[in-house]
């Protein structure tokens, strides 16, 4: 460590002083190897900093329990307040010694010990142990290695099939990770050796093995201490324990053959049709205690069968409450619903669970390896006991309920259903021919009611769905039964809950018929309908023509008398491509059923047939396809769908029956791609399509004086051709000019009124119609004019809108950030520093490597610490004050200060289980800055130092690099690795456009001065004669000026203006010469000469600087140009007062800044690197000066604090 390194906060790291600038650099240091970091003290980290991951909760919950009874020594069922992920810890050993005895059948003895006073657990087995030998790769003994290192385990083997509880790799050494010290015995005969080993503090620290000479019998003992402070816990309290006393009866009940002892006390259950007594033994006791004895059926004897050497079950009537109790390799799966006392012991081979908690076992029945074939005698044996009444019972009391709620019924009338036109034969004998439209919205209901002028109302009904049905196949139950969309169509239909549908005799109708936009928003529509029969009903889509769809054109084009309909957009893109771009064609988008008339309506439903297209038979197939796409389960697997969309797929309407997984493939995945394009931003501009398209307008516009947002909105709808809410769009353009900390690093938009505060993270912004706002005058330094003419830009109903994307001097999504969540796809890239991604790209214009580049936000003044590669952790500001003051002067990025403000909150209100923490405390902040002043009791101030004041209250959180989708330049959906790879990305695709922005200058200069060069001969020749122009006819002028050799020059409409370049005309038209013959009688004079042709002598200058620049300097340019500018910005955003009442400390003036003209000199070697440099942001903005820039020094000033 070098002399200017100090320790700070007691951590393992260092500080390293700027003695030129004075600011703080924290370089983390460690003692072992990189394998060691980021193999293993990663993974322990991760543990316990989300420990319900692996172990379940770690808060206190309240549930309805069975648990043991040291009084009554009978198990009893009442509600408990524990702590699940403690429970966990205790039970991944408990399972493991119940393991053994599969390993080695000789095993006949399990002791569990429990002091609650100690606060010490040890569970005991012998038989077999653990070989006490040297793992040949790892090079540590295997006790050590099974409980002292993650992701170990000898169950990693799925060929080979096991019957034990373990599987993952994680087990036991849970119990040693949430342990302040755990004990590890065991003895070995083979090996001649007895093994122990210490761990403590959460498996941090260990004891070398302690080897003596084995004993005559193999055991092996585990005893450790759990850390109950992690679990909110000071002591193990009666309910903890009344349910690890009864989880040891639990194995004394399903593991047969051996002995259990519970703290020295043999447990008398001899089998699991003893365990199994217990229960029935309790419930009686409580019936006799409420008076319940004398109700009828309750016929509690135990109906038990040893299936198999792998199956026991027993069964049992309940007291009305359905009941279950079932073991997979001794593992409890409480989770499991059932509705009768059923007892179930079995052996599974590799046991698949949803969660490391294990449990709910998730195998299929197909992989247990082996059957539990139920005979006939217990199955006689459960039909006499009563329990079909009883269960008739409940399932008709349960579908009374549902129906008196939900369910619909045949009846030829109902009322009470808003907006639904019924269909006059619905619910009669004729139901069967009826047909129910459900329409996308009011309008479109409005469509087919014209329609029915055509068919008529008898068998045709009609009913609106509010937007987008709810996706029910994830939704919850009360959800479900909440929603009225649900329920009225249940209504209309007859639908009952749960009913198999061989036919439509019981339904008002025979068909339904989904007439939805043809845009992918209707496409979503259908699916989602499709998707609730499904999940509910999926026997109605076996039955041929039930479901319909009602097709309209999305595009028509017309041309001498002949109409062509085009149902999908891709469909119409191929025929644009083999006609010339629809050459001579009129042109018609409808973008909504809407656009529609009357007329239309009635010329579809005079051609039904045409109009109208089945949905052919549900197949298996299908139904996992639909669960593919809806269930939010499989986004990996919608990720590995959308990899096969192309841009001219779509749905061939032609067809008599489409395919639901045609219908899933060729049309939803419409749906699907476009959502992901409107969550995931482009590299190159960094920008969503609303965000590009307000871009658009406001260039369109020429935004340079305020307006109203409300305005803005609508102006960029008309221009851009927005086909969304609004509301969304104001949205937008406010986030686009939030400036606060958190937000953007650069807004592109002024904000001008009140636009949001980190005091709710923008959602306090003022409503669109009382805030203003303009273009901030860097956004044309970033987005440039001169690129404007070499974009491409996108058409909508013939109407030229924003371009595929813009291309910005610098990469604005690492800048400001982005973040999405699309189907199947999300996005997280957090801000990064515009000074320091400017300097990169000098580094790689001059032919160098970029530099690692960390994390930064303009205004916060916590730290961004680099932990792990591509991890950082971001640390507001919190201390102690004195012995009963804490003061909170920052918070981690995008934690809102209100959001602090509700959890200081409830600490000081407490609950029952976690009394209040803090006595008061006040707030000092502004909208800009935080400051929270909390005052605490001494004794709980020591409980605060001792658990982390940093922790407690939520001071730090975690940004990952693991999550950068976007969409490449050919716009592809793609997944970025490294920062590193999006810059070079960048690079790449910005040079090359430099060289076309050059190309298409130097052509529209060489225009310009043919122009000027022209115009001052024009005039010199009318001057001196040579050309007269008065008492001619203007095919006599155009033929001399041809004669003469005049330049036509047609005039060329701007890519930005969306028209394509001037086209020749016959030679008598004057075309090409309007620039000569509309220029005004009074400038054809000597003194107009001189002034063009000073004009042409400064084009000819200004193209020959142009021609001699290269392409770097062009960009160079640039980007001075834009840090000239970013150093007023950050010059006025510390110039802001950011103190706050009752601080402690005073802000520094800023620095007098540099001027910035001189180029920053990048000559640094190429082998420099800062991919292992920990980077620190300790202020609101950093300097990297150009003059004093020295390249040797920039691996350390990554960061410069410039105030």
């Amino acid at each position: 460590m070098s002399d200017n390194e100090i320790s700070s906060n007691n951590e393992s790291s260092s500080t390293t002083i700027n003695p030129e600038n004075s600011y703080p650099i924290r370089q983390v240091q460690s003692k072992k190897s990189v394998t060691e970091i980021y193999q293993k003290k990663t993974q322990l980290e991760h543990i316990l900093l989300r420990p319900d991951t692996y172990i379940g909760s770690v808060e206190f919950i309240s549930n309805p329990m069975w648990v043991f009874n040291k009084n009554t020594k009978n198990f009893e069922y009442r509600t408990i307040t524990i702590v699940p992920g403690l429970y966990k810890i205790f039970d991944e050993i408990l399972v493991n010694a119940a393991d053994n005895k599969i390993r080695d059948p000789t095993m006949d003895t399990i002791k569990v010990t429990i002091d609650s006073e100690k606060n010490e657990i040890s569970v005991f087995n012998n038989g077999k142990g653990i070989p006490v030998e040297i793992h040949e790769k790892e090079k540590v003994y295997i006790p050590e290695l099974i409980f002292g290192h993650l992701l170990t385990s000898s169950n990693y083997d799925d060929n080979e099939k096991k019957v034990t509880g373990g599987r993952n790799g994680y087990g036991a050494k849970l119990c040693n990770i949430f342990s302040t010290e755990f004990i590890v015995e065991t003895s070995d005969k083979h090996a001649g050796k007895k093994f122990k080993q210490v761990f403590n503090d959460n498996m941090s620290k260990k004891s070398k093995p302690k080897l003596t000479n084995a004993t005559k019998e193999d055991f092996t003992k585990i005893t450790f201490k759990p850390d109950l402070q992690k679990f909110g816990m000071e002591k193990m309290d009666e309910d903890f324990e009344a349910l690890l006393l009864k989880r040891v009866y639990d194995i004394a009940g399903c593991v047969s053959g051996v002995k259990v002892y519970l703290n020295d006390e043999r447990i008398k259950i001899k089998n699991f049709k003893d365990y199994c007594q217990m229960y029935i033994n309790s419930t009686k006791k409580e019936s006799e205690e409420n008076d319940l004895g004398n109700m009828p059926n309750q016929n509690q004897n135990i109906i038990y069968e040893r299936v198999n050497e792998r199956w026991e079950v027993a069964f049992s009537m309940s007291d009305g409450q359905f009941q279950q109790v079932s073991f997979v390799n001794s593992i409890c799966t409480v989770k499991v619903k059932n509705h009768l006392w059923v007892f179930i012991n079995s052996l599974i081979e590799n046991p698949a669970f949803d969660s490391q908690t294990k449990e709910t076992l998730t195998l299929r029945a197909s992989s247990f390896g082996s059957k539990c074939p139920i005979s006939d005698n217990f199955i006689n044996k459960v039909v006499k006991c009563g329990v079909i009444d009883n269960i008739l019972s409940w399932a008709k009391y349960k579908q009374s309920q549902m129906l008196k709620k939900t369910d619909g019924h045949k009846r030829s009338r109902i009322s009470g259903i808003p907006k639904l036109d019924d269909a006059n034969n619905a619910g009669t004998k004729h139901s069967k021919d009826c047909v129910l439209i459900l329409t996308e919205g009011d309008s479109a209901k409005a469509l087919a009611i014209s329609g029915l002028t055509v068919v008529g109302r008898d068998n045709y009904g009609v009913f609106p769905l509010r937007g987008k049905m709810l996706n029910v196949r994830d939704a919850s139950h009360k959800s479900i039964m909440d929603n009225a969309e649900v329920s009225a169509i249940k209504q209309i239909l007859g639908l009952q809950h749960g009913k198999v549908y061989e036919n439509t005799d019981s339904l008002r109708y025979g068909h339904i018929m989904i007439m939805a936009d043809q845009d992918t928003d209707g496409s979503h529509i259908k699916g989602l309908v499709i998707n609730f029969l499904d999940h509910f009903w999926p026997s109605l889509l076996k039955i041929p023509g039930f479901l319909l769809e009602f097709i309209t054109p999305i595009v028509k084009v017309s041309k001498k008398g002949r109409e062509i309909s085009f149902y999908t957009l891709p469909e119409y893109e191929k025929w644009k491509e083999d006609t010339n771009n629809g050459k001579g064609w009129k042109i018609k988008y409808y973008k909504g059923l809407g656009t529609s008339t009357a007329a239309d309506a009635k010329k579809y439903f005079s051609e039904m047939q045409h109009h109208c297209k089945k949905f052919s038979e549900i197949e298996q197939d299908d139904r996992k396809l639909l669960d593919m796409a809806f269930s939010k389960k499989n986004a990996d697997k919608r990720k590995d769908w959308l990899k096969e969309y192309t841009p001219d797929i779509y749905m061939d309407n032609s067809v008599d029956k489409i395919a639901i997984n045609e219908f899933i493939n060729k049309e939803l995945i419409q749906f699907s791609m476009a959502d992901v394009i409107r969550s995931i931003p482009s590299l190159v501009d960094g920008f969503k399509p609303g965000q590009r398209k307000i871009l658009y307008g406001c260039f369109k516009r020429n935004l340079t004086s305020e307006i109203k947002v409300a305005q803005l909105t609508g102006y960029i709808a008309e221009h851009t051709a927005y086909h969304h809410g609004e509301q969304s769009l104001s949205t937008t353009i406010v986030n686009l000019a939030q400036d606060f900390v958190g937000s953007n690093n650069i807004p592109l938009l002024v904000p001008n009124g009140q636009f949001g505060t980190r005091l709710q993270g923008g959602k306090d912004a003022a409503s669109a119609r009382y805030i203003f706002t303009y273009l901030s005058k860097v956004t044309r330094l970033i987005f440039k004019k001169e690129d404007d003419n070499i974009l491409e830009y996108l058409n909508d109903d013939g109407q030229m809108i924003e371009p595929n994307w813009y291309i910005p001097i610098l990469p604005m999504v690492l800048i400001n950030g982005a973040e999405g969540i699309g189907t199947g796809y999300s996005t997280n890239i957090p801000n990064f520093n515009p000074r320091d991604v400017v300097m990169n790209l000098k580094r790689r214009i001059r032919g160098l490597d970029f530099i690692q580049m960390h994390p930064w936000y303009r205004g916060f003044i916590g730290n961004i610490e680099k932990i792990d590669e591509g991890k950082y952790k971001v640390s507001g500001i919190i201390k102690k004050v004195d012995e009963t003051t804490i003061e909170i002067t920052e918070l981690p990025i995008r934690n809102w200060t209100q959001n602090c403000k509700e959890l200081l909150e409830s600490f000081m209100t407490g609950t029952e289980k976690q009394p209040a923490i803090i006595k008061d405390y006040k707030e000092y902040h502004t909208d800009t800055a935080v400051h929270f002043r909390i005052f605490v009791t001494e004794e709980n101030m020591k409980k605060l130092e001792k658990e982390g004041l940093e922790k407690k209250f939520k001071i730090s959180n975690i940004i990952n690099l693991s999550n950068m989708h976007l969409f490449d330049p050919q716009g592809r959906i793609k997944k970025y690795s490294k920062v590193e790879d999006i810059m070079e990305e960048f690079f790449n695709l910005r040079k090359e456009m430099y060289i076309k922005r050059k190309e298409y200058l130097i052509k529209e200069f060489e225009n310009e001065l043919l122009i000027l060069e022209n115009k001052v001969r024009f005039i010199m020749e009318i001057i001196n004669g040579s050309l007269v122009i008065n008492k001619k006819k203007r095919v006599d002028l155009v033929k001399e000026m041809i004669s003469k050799g005049y330049d036509r020059i047609y005039p060329k409409k701007k890519a930005s203006e969306g028209g394509d370049e001037g086209k020749e005309e016959s030679d008598d038209d004057g075309k090409g010469y309007e620039y000569l013959l509309s220029m005004q009688f009074w400038s054809l004079t000597l003194e107009k000469v001189e002034k063009l042709r000073a004009e042409r002598d400064a084009k000819k200058e200004e193209l020959e600087s142009l021609k001699a620049e290269s392409i770097e300097d062009l960009w160079l340019n640039d980007l001075d140009n834009f840090l000239d500018e970013w150093d007023k910005i950050e010059h006025e955003f510390d110039s802001l007062p950011r103190t706050t009442y009752g601080t402690t400390s005073k802000k520094e003036k800023p620095k007098t800044r540099r001027s910035r003209k001189t180029k920053i000199k990048i000559e640094e070697e190429d082998g420099a690197s800062t991919s292992n440099t920990t980077s620190v942001q300790a202020s609101s903005s950093t300097n990297n000066s150009d003059e004093d820039y020295n390249p040797g020094d920039f691996l350390i000033y990554t960061y410069i604090n410039l105030c």
